[in-house]
C-alpha cells in the first residue's frame, strides 16, 4: 500500500490538474471500485455527476477531494490503485471508474488488483467520517509531538509496530519506517516504553526526514503499480537504506543487512547499528 509521500505526490497531481474542474460524467465500469458505496453505482454516480471538485486533501496515506455539495469522495489507492488524468480517449488496462471533465480530459481510477475503491461520503470539520479515526500525521504542522511522546510510552509495543499504527500517527508503512529506524539506530521491537524522549525526538526527526526526501524524488516505485498522476513513476527506492536491501551493506558501518519477518511482512535491519534489545522486551 502506497504511504505518505506516495500519496502526497498523487494529491498534488489531483490539485494541479482536477480543482476547481467539474465532474460533467462519472460511468463506473467494476463494481468493486464503489462497492464502499451503500447504494452502488446509481448513488455514486448521482453523488458525483455534475459536482466541481473544490479541494484535494490527504491525512497519511488517506485521501480524498472535497466536492462543491460539501460530500467528499474518499479515494482508497490499495495496492495498486491509481488516480490518471488523460487527455485523450486512452482506455487503461484495468480502468474502473472514469470521470469526463469540464473543458476537456479525464479523471481515470485504474486498479489492478481491485483493493482499492471510491467512496462520496459526508464530512465533519472538514474530513471524512470514515477517516475521523485517523492521526494526524507527521508533516501536518498541527502533529502534537509530546502527545504523541506521552502516547508511545504508554503503548508498550515494539516501535515499528506502534509506528504502523494509523490511530497513534498516520502515513507511516513498512519502507518509510524501517528507513526511520535505521537511521534513529532503533530496532524495530525495542519497547516503546524504554524510549527516552529523546529517542522519540531523533525518531520523529528521522520520519519527517525520509518522508520529505522521498516526496521530493516522487515517492518510492518498486513497479509501474506506483504513479503519479501522469503516469510517472518516483524514484526514492534508488535511495533507500535499509528497506529491500537484504544482504547489502549497512551504508552506515558495512555489516550486511537482514531481512526478518514481522507482521506477515519483512523488516530490514543492521544487526550492528540496530541490535535486539537485550532485556527481552520486545
Amino acid at each position: 500500500m502506497p504511504e505518505l509521500p506516495e500519496v502526497e505526490v498523487v494529491r498534488r497531481g489531483l490539485e494541479d490538474h482536477v480543482v476547481g474542474r467539474r465532474l460533467v460524467g462519472v460511468d463506473v465500469l467494476h463494481p468493486r471500485a464503489i462497492r464502499r458505496q451503500a447504494g452502488g453505482a446509481d448513488e455514486f454516480v448521482a453523488r458525483a455527476g455534475g459536482r466541481t471538485v473544490v479541494a484535494a486533501q490527504r491525512r497519511g496515506k488517506f485521501l480524498w477531494l472535497i466536492l462543491d455539495s460539501g460530500e467528499a469522495m474518499v479515494v482508497h489507492l490499495g495496492m495498486s490503485g491509481q488516480m490518471l488524468v488523460r487527455s485523450d480517449d486512452d482506455r487503461p488496462t484495468h480502468l474502473r471508474v472514469s470521470f469526463d471533465l469540464d473543458a476537456g480530459g479525464r479523471l481515470l481510477f485504474v486498479d489492478q488488483r481491485t483493493f482499492g475503491g471510491l467512496l462520496i461520503t459526508e464530512v465533519e470539520d472538514g474530513i471524512p467520517l470514515e477517516v475521523l479515526h485517523i492521526a494526524r500525521d507527521p508533516l501536518d504542522p498541527l502533529f502534537d509531538e509530546a502527545e504523541f511522546a506521552a502516547r508511545l510510552r504508554r503503548k508498550e509495543v515494539g516501535v515499528k509496530r506502534a509506528l504502523l499504527d494509523q490511530t497513534l500517527i498516520s502515513g507511516v508503512g513498512n519502507i518509510y519506517a524501517d528507513e526511520a529506524l535505521w537511521r534513529t539506530s532503533l530496532h524495530y521491537a525495542r519497547n516503546t516504553r524504554t524510549l527516552r524522549r529523546p529517542d522519540v525526538e531523533a525518531l520523529l526527526v528521522n520520519v519527517r526526514a525520509v518522508m520529505t526526501e522521498a516526496l521530493a524524488q516522487g515517492g518510492t516505485s518498486f513497479d509501474a503499480l506506483y504513479v503519479n498522476v501522469n503516469g510517472q513513476s518516483g524514484y526514492f527506492s534508488r535511495s533507500l537504506d535499509a528497506y529491500g536491501r537484504e544482504g547489502g551493506p549497512c551504508h552506515r558501518c558495512g555489516t550486511a543487512l537482514l531481512r526478518e519477518p514481522f507482521m506477515n511482512r519483512s523488516s530490514y535491519r543492521c544487526p550492528t547499528c540496530q541490535p535486539k534489545p537485550r532485556n527481552g522486551r520486545w
